[in-house]
């Protein structure tokens, strides 16, 4: 690679770095995700979502106006051929407080799980549960998760096409027990940019297929189909992600959220766009032809 080339793709990755800040920035400060005096507990599984958002975080660490703590969490699963070298080695070389949790859900899931089904479910919720009652032991205030926009769309069509819900993933919730809050400070960045990104910085990643089993099939159907989407009409998971922060029940069918049984009428005062006198109405000349005759329908 020339002088040339390797002054634009610096400048390029520049660019990425700063738009990735910037949406992380964004996130954070759309959803009052980290607070003062919180103790972030950043959990890393050693994939390239993880490994950015940590650096990300690191980052806007040092300059947000409020002081807050990042704390990185490893989960050992006792997966056969887990490296458990490289995580500690990789805290440790960014000088920042570190837990590496034991814990052997992987036998669990190989006892429950039959041959030849995914275990991505089961894993994920032994997983969860696990990292709910750390982040408890050691203080942390807020999880943070490295889900993405991309996650985000997936897993709406997951539960559209699957699961007859319409249900995404929240930038932030309260988790299930109610004694944690879990972030996702990656919501409005796009996987390929991660991807990018976590090339140029050389994360040391680690594997996500160790324990055999395979990403869920409808999931991957999904994404290819976001992917196809995304080279045929750039933009439009974007714009699917935007229609997740302007929501109209009344324009739905969801029963619980909106009263369709009791549809008040207000019309003491605006009457909506066309209001009509009696002046109006007498000086209107109505064509008597355009009309169905109902009594033969």
């Amino acid at each position: 690679m020339n002088q040339k080339d390797t002054r634009k793709e610096t400048l390029e990755f520049n660019k990425l770095q700063k738009r990735l800040r910037r949406h992380v920035g964004n996130a954070i400060a759309d959803y009052n995700m980290i607070e003062e005096g919180d103790v972030v507990m950043a959990c890393i599984s050693g994939g390239k979502d993880s490994f950015a958002m940590l650096d990300i975080l690191l980052n806007l660490q040092k300059a947000a106006p409020i002081k807050f703590d990042v704390v990185a969490v490893n989960l050992d699963q006792k997966q056969p051929g887990f490296p458990e070298h490289i995580l500690p080695e990789y805290f440790e070389s960014l000088d920042i407080p570190y837990y590496i949790v034991d814990k052997d859900t992987y036998s669990v899931v190989k006892e429950k799980v039959p041959e030849g089904k995914t275990t991505c479910g089961l894993c994920s919720r032994l997983r969860r549960g696990t990292l709910y009652s750390f982040a408890e032991k050691i203080g942390a205030t807020k999880l943070a998760l490295g889900h993405h926009m991309d996650d985000m769309v997936e897993t709406l069509f997951l539960n559209m096409f699957h699961g007859s819900r319409l249900k995404a993933m929240p930038p932030k919730l309260r988790s299930d027990d109610g004694r944690n809050v879990v972030i996702r400070p990656l919501t409005y960045c796009r996987e390929k940019d991660l991807i990018t990104y976590a090339e140029h910085k050389q994360f040391p990643i680690i594997p996500c297929n160790l324990c055999g089993s395979q990403e869920n099939l409808q999931r991957q159907s999904i994404k290819a189909m976001l992917i196809d989407w995304d080279k045929k009409t750039p933009g439009r998971v974007e714009a699917i992600f935007k229609s997740l922060q302007n929501v109209s029940p009344s324009q739905l069918a969801d029963r619980n959220l909106f009263d369709f049984v009791n549809l008040p009428l207000d019309r003491e005062g605006d009457r909506g766009e066309y209001q009509f006198t009696e002046a109006t109405v007498s000086s209107t000349n109505i064509d008597e032809s355009l009309f169905i005759d109902v009594t033969n329908v």
